[in-house]
């Protein structure tokens, strides 16, 4: 049993510890927030555990029996968090995106292998089993041509970043706390690409920028040796376009790139389309991510640690990159 704490009080977080508990091999037995109330109102929900609240992370990375620490706050505070984490001894389970720079990624990976624990990055739709599946499927495809990968929709938040006055602009449309959909959703497109196709020779975005100055949704293209990539993400409008998959002999349809209910292979020769057989979808969509990381704390999987460690440092690359390049910069122009 993993003893795991928490930080960051919202409703992902909610959804990591539901997806933790159906697996039995998590428990969560501590909370932190800057505030006491909120901290407590939160391990209040969580009944027939016992939870302790804390309010500095001090106190919470000094505490002997939490062995894992999943983090939920805003982005820009992610890199400072995990780092006194993992000094602490504490395996860290960060919430996309880890880190606002490849620089800093690198150092939480150093200060990781130093204390011998063990940073994981919450990309949660690569270890569903029907990504898993749709992975597989693309031998059928033969030589790939290319593939269009779509994540757009839109954020009940945006109505903040409209108001005229512009007041109470919510941390992920906000630049100085690490904001923007290329982060947001952005990341979930291109953690797919990697995983299916490889890491791309080059990559170019456009961004649609809002009232704030963070891109509110764009379009990235993704250069490989013999075929390019196009990805399209968005928080300021939605889009019902799938997701698609291009070779010489077919081509791979899926209604969405996260929680996948379908995968279609249509013939290029005879036109038919063949519906694979996919699983059911967990009651919690972060389930299968708690069961991949728990499996990997618990035996010290090496090869998947590492194999999510190149993931998450050629993720990060094109992000940095891409966001580097259009000027949109965090705090403390990172």
């Amino acid at each position: 049993m993993i003893n795991f704490g928490i930080i960051g009080t919202n409703w992902i977080t909610h959804s990591f510890i539901a997806g933790a508990h159906a697996t039995g091999k998590w428990n969560l037995a501590a909370v932190y927030s800057r505030k006491t109330e909120t901290a407590q109102a939160f391990a209040s929900q969580y009944t027939g555990r016992e939870i302790a609240t804390y309010t500095y992370l001090s106190t919470l990375a000094s505490d002997p029996n939490i062995s894992t620490v999943y983090i939920a706050s805003p982005n820009i505070l992610h890199y400072e968090q995990a780092k006194l984490m993992l000094q602490s001894g504490k395996n860290v389970i960060l919430e996309k995106p880890a880190c606002s720079t490849v620089a800093e990624l690198d150092d939480l990976f150093a200060v990781a292998k130093h204390k011998g624990v063990i940073l994981l990055e919450a990309f949660r739709h690569i270890h569903e089993p029907n990504f898993q599946l749709l992975k597989s499927q693309l031998a059928r495809l033969g030589p790939v041509y290319g593939a269009s990968i779509t994540y757009a929709q839109y954020s009940s938040r945006y109505e903040k970043v409209l108001q005229p006055d512009g007041a109470g602009v919510p941390n992920i449309f906000n630049l100085e706390m690490g904001g923007g959909a290329l982060v947001d959703l952005g990341v979930y497109c291109i953690a797919a690409a990697i995983d299916l196709l490889g890491v791309p020779q080059d990559a170019q975005y456009w961004p649609v920028k809002v009232a704030t100055g963070a891109d509110g949704g764009g379009r990235l293209l993704l250069t490989y040796p013999t075929f390019v990539v196009h990805l399209c993400h968005s928080k300021i409008y939605n889009s019902d376009a799938p997701s698609e998959f291009y070779g010489e002999r077919g081509t791979l349809v899926t209604p969405t790139i996260t929680d996948i209910k379908r995968i279609t292979f249509c013939d290029s020769k005879t036109k038919q389309r063949d519906e694979v057989p996919v699983q059911d979808l967990p009651a919690c969509n972060l389930q299968d991510e708690a069961q991949a990381f728990a499996a990997i704390i618990l035996t010290r999987d090496e090869p998947a640690r590492a194999r999510l460690e190149a993931l998450s440092r050629n993720v990060l690359r094109v992000m940095e990159t891409v966001r580097r390049e259009n000027g949109l910069l965090f705090a403390g122009g990172k």
